[in-house]
């Protein structure tokens, strides 16, 4: 008795082997048989917020379902701050079928005020971008492969941003008028419609004199204006220009501190 319950245990441990080992075997073939496809990527913008859009395809020749396929890229600054983490899920694509499918990347120049990325404001750099992607065969085998991007290249919307040297004449009795000129070139996606507010900080670093002036800049467009600022006479001698910028469908952010001279 006892040799023959041995025996049936032998060919049950058998028997489940071979279960194991088929459905490895079909599983690692299903992996073979993954389709995936990227199309062309496009851009687009609205408002503040520019738009990468990567179109993709899956194609599940296995035997098996693709569940919780996950598609994700985190754009980061090249020290390392976030700018944009963005995800597509496909829940499940049954074996034989395939999706057809649109990752969206999007970067919004509001959170570029932030301390940490306020330098993307007046600088072009390249994005260092991490593609990621996960699923799951049959339910049980998770698989993840990811792959580094170092060409995304991004454009400061006030890039070379500088002041003049400031020229100073008499206004009248009360007041002298201080000239100036702001420059920067646009090399972002983005319209920048809005106003400049200037401060003029004396030595004693008060302010002294201000003014707000309308800006309008095309993408990749060369921006150049004339600044007047009236300062009181007897204010003493200027030390430094702060400029707030107010885009409203873009961005504000301010103060970007100027020194005179």
């Amino acid at each position: 008795m006892m040799k023959q319950a041995i025996r049936a245990l032998g060919w049950g441990i058998y028997a489940l082997w071979l279960i194991v080992m088929m459905f490895t075997v079909t599983t690692v073939y299903s992996a073979f048989q993954l389709g995936i496809a990227f199309g062309e990527p496009t851009t687009t913008t609205s408002g503040a917020t520019m738009t990468l859009l990567l179109p993709f395809s899956v194609e599940n020749k296995g035997f098996y379902d693709i569940s919780d396929l996950n598609i994700t890229t985190i754009v980061q600054e090249i020290n390392g701050a976030l700018v944009s983490n963005s995800s597509t899920f496909i829940p499940l694509i049954s074996n034989g079928n395939k999706v057809d499918a649109t990752h969206k990347i999007s970067i919004t120049l509001d959170k570029m005020t932030s301390t940490s990325l306020s330098r993307l404001l007046f600088y072009d750099t390249n994005f260092d971008t991490t593609l990621s992607l996960a699923l799951s065969y049959a339910r049980v085998i998770p698989l993840k492969i990811s792959q580094s991007i170092k060409n995304f290249t991004w454009g400061a919307p006030l890039y070379g941003l500088a002041i003049g040297d400031v020229t100073v004449n008499d206004y009248n009795i009360t007041y002298v008028k201080a000239d100036l000129r702001l420059s920067f070139e646009n090399h972002s996606f983005f319209n920048l419609n809005g106003t400049v507010r200037t401060e003029i900080v004396n030595t004693l670093n008060k302010q002294v004199g201000a003014t707000t002036t309308r800006l309008r800049a095309e993408p990749q467009d060369v921006y150049s204006t004339p600044l007047a600022v009236y300062v009181l006479k007897g204010s003493g001698g200027f030390k430094e220009v702060h400029l707030y910028f107010d885009f409203p469908s873009a961005f504000s952010y301010g103060p970007k501190v100027m020194p005179i001279g």
